[in-house]
């Protein structure tokens, strides 16, 4: 699938921070997709042995809390930034220039801020989980099998720290874009038309017969 909008690549510092972030995005996707073969693999052995052995895995219920953060969270950055997470584009698709930075900018910063507050709400709660004192450093566990809850909970600010590092790199790119009235800043989300969008599409699809 073609993505909705692009990212133009230069030899400017903010387009390097920007390949440098995508770096650990990359690597953050690239977790979150092992997670998610893992829990496949939890699911077929749970049903499994509850069919032919009448023995279900233990704690699956368990395992599947420790892997959802990995599953929901760490990939969000990567999705933002290639463009594959949902944009509602009908209004944007219609705006040009400095109206469009502008809508852009003030968007951004709202989402930044709202992330910001969720990454400091995610790791006092994390902080609440986490006792250095404690048996495996953990103040609760799961209810099943007794794992400790903290890696998954720390696991929420580091993604939601991610997505406010993305954010407020964009909001910069779109500050700048705003303030030179550039046509086509890097290092940001651009939208693309429905005519790119379709010779995208017939060219993955081309690439992929061949």
């Amino acid at each position: 699938m073609a993505n909705t909008t692009s990212i133009i690549e230069d030899s400017s510092v903010l387009s390097r921070i920007d390949r440098a972030i995508l770096i650990v995005e990359r690597f953050f996707a690239l977790i979150s997709g092992i997670a998610i073969f893992i829990l496949i693999l939890l699911a077929v052995r749970s049903v499994g042995g509850r069919e032919f052995f009448e023995r279900p895995l233990s704690g699956y219920v368990d395992w599947i809390m420790q892997l959802m953060p990995l599953i929901a969270i760490l990939a969000v950055s990567f999705a933002m930034r290639d463009g594959t997470h949902i944009r509602m584009d009908l209004l944007v698709s219609r705006l040009r220039g400095r109206v469009l930075w502008t809508f852009e900018l003030v968007n951004t910063l709202i989402i930044l801020g709202l992330m910001i507050l969720l990454t400091w709400g995610s790791w006092a709660h994390f902080d609440r989980a986490f006792d250095w004192n404690a048996p495996l450093f953990s103040r609760d566990s799961t209810i099943d099998i007794g794992l400790p809850i903290w890696p998954a909970k720390i696991l929420v600010p580091i993604g939601f720290g991610l997505i406010s590092i993305r954010l407020f790199f964009q909001a910069v790119g779109f500050g700048k874009a705003l303030y030179f009235d550039e046509v086509a800043p890097s290092a940001v989300p651009l939208v693309v038309d429905v005519a790119a969008q379709a010779a995208a599409e017939a060219k993955a699809v081309g690439s992929r017969e061949h």
